[in-house]
């Protein structure tokens, strides 16, 4: 069992010391004040004064710097242990049902029916297998930086396009489960890139929208050169406060033994690193009034007509 580390003793340590130091400096001035209206030689106090004011705060800004660092360096092990739990359960959980259909078909006589269901349900644990795998290649993927001819012009209506229907075949939903309002336009780019960026998003927005979603699609040629494309979903939204925080690496809403829903905690973390490499931005925000998120995605790109002029 991993045992997780408490934020508790970290944080109040670094208060005490905190408020132990500002005692200290405080106490500090009093004295040497008031031992320079005792002596003639105010120069000298002053001096001293001067020099363990300045020691003093010197040693508290490195205290907060350690109880940042202390803070952040917990945090990131407990996210690696969620990781860990959530690729543990993400492999048991289907090697698991997968053993059980084999030893099933293979000890007893089941239907033709019986054996379609099971053939179905064996598909789908492989392809959640699948999925793991391809979020471990993709995250192995950031740190190597593409070749130059690698880099192309890809049709981004295209991607999308694709991506959606494979998603919506992924999760066998009709394929107008998913509404595209596209432009046609180029964006330059590793087509590989591309297609992780809104494979993983399209497929977080089909996820989390419960038994009916809803999802839309859009993408037009902004004004200034970019192109913005928006994942709209019904599902239950996100905090807030957490919406910085879900593109951290390992990063998931609730707890892992509680959550229901499959994955790592690498999908949008691999969306923020991709997106920041071809020179754009991501963030994510509400739908007001109504449930749901909205992921908005900023590329450098032109439209797919005026390419086509020139040309």
């Amino acid at each position: 069992m991993l045992i997780r580390r408490s934020l508790g003793w970290p944080i109040t340590l670094g208060v005490i010391m905190i408020v132990l130091l500002v005692a200290l400096t405080v106490g500090w001035v009093i004295i040497v004040v008031f031992a320079a209206h005792l002596t003639s030689s105010a120069g000298y106090w002053w001096a001293i004064l001067a020099v363990g004011t300045t020691f003093l705060a010197l040693v508290l800004v490195g205290v907060v710097l350690y109880l940042l660092l202390s803070i952040k360096e917990i945090r990131l092990n407990q996210r690696q242990s969620n990781f860990v739990d959530s690729v543990t359960h993400e492999l048991k959980s289907p090697l698991a049902s997968l053993k059980l259909y084999v030893q099933t078909l293979s000890r007893h006589n089941v239907t033709t029916e019986q054996q379609v269901d099971f053939h179905r349900f064996m598909l789908e644990d492989l392809e959640r297998l699948d999925s793991l795998i391809n979020h471990m290649l993709d995250t192995a993927r950031l740190n190597q930086a593409p070749l130059a001819d690698e880099t192309v012009d890809v049709e981004l209506s295209e991607v999308l396009r694709n991506c959606a229907k494979t998603a919506a075949m992924h999760y066998r939903l009709p394929e107008d489960t998913i509404a595209l309002e596209l432009e046609p336009a180029i964006v330059r780019a590793t087509p590989m890139d591309v297609e992780i960026v809104f494979r993983n998003l399209i497929d977080n927005a089909l996820k989390y929208s419960g038994d009916r979603p809803e999802v839309t699609v859009q993408s037009w040629v902004a004004g200034n050169g970019t192109i913005v494309t928006r994942i709209i979903d019904n599902g239950p939204g996100i905090p807030a406060n957490l919406r910085r925080k879900i593109f951290g690496r390992f990063f998931r809403l609730g707890s892992e033994l509680e959550r229901s829903k499959p994955g790592t905690g690498l999908g949008l973390f691999i969306v923020r690193t991709l997106v920041k490499r071809l020179r754009g931005d991501v963030h994510v925000r509400g739908r007001g009034s109504q449930s749901g998120s909205v992921f908005e995605v900023e590329l450098p790109g032109h439209a797919l007509v005026a390419q086509q002029s020139a040309a």
